[in-house]
């Protein structure tokens, strides 16, 4: 993905960028609560600006490599959500994994749902064959940013990743980038 894409409301699209680290840093901090029932635990030391400035530089590097499609929401300066696209398998597989959220203050916008489809976008462009997401089964709001976005259900993974500090079932879709 090469130009930032306007959403709704000030809300632009763009791959993320070194200097991130900090802005990410506080989209974390300030999303602390709404984010801990779907995200992995996270020690104190995970929400210092450190951390992030490290994890934004990594994510450049791997955007740069072809491995990931590393992006953020943002409005104005502050970082308000993020999709990614990750894992990016090449060969036969032609696959990535989408991982997304958005923050407390502005969900039931739509943001979500305009940030996937931007996702799969550059997922097209990236000549993927596949693109993969797993959610919670009781996150029926995900599921539908999901459906929306044409994605179908494919399976059940039972306590698939260790979420909130329990191993928890996911919901498995896939979207195949050609239909």
């Amino acid at each position: 993905m090469h130009n930032p894409v306007e959403l709704d409301g000030g809300v632009v699209v763009r791959v993320i960028e070194a200097g991130d680290g900090p802005a990410l840093a506080e989209a974390y901090r300030r999303n602390r609560e709404h984010l801990a029932p779907w995200e992995p635990e996270r020690s104190e030391g995970f929400f210092a600006d450190a951390v992030h400035v490290r994890e934004a530089a990594a994510f450049v590097e791997r955007y740069e490599a072809g491995t990931a499609i590393p992006l953020v929401l943002v409005e104005g300066e502050e970082i308000v959500g993020r999709v990614n696209l990750s894992d990016l398998v090449r060969g036969a597989f032609q696959n990535a994994h989408l991982g997304y959220w958005i923050d407390a203050e502005r969900t039931g916008r739509g943001l979500a749902t305009m940030a996937v489809g931007v996702a799969l976008h550059a997922a097209r462009e990236a000549k993927l064959h596949r693109v993969q997401a797993g959610t919670l089964v009781h996150n029926a709001a995900s599921q539908a940013v999901l459906e929306r976005n044409g994605f179908d259900r494919f399976g059940l993974a039972h306590r698939y990743l260790r979420i909130a500090g329990r191993w928890q079932d996911h919901i498995l879709f896939e979207r195949l980038l050609e239909d």
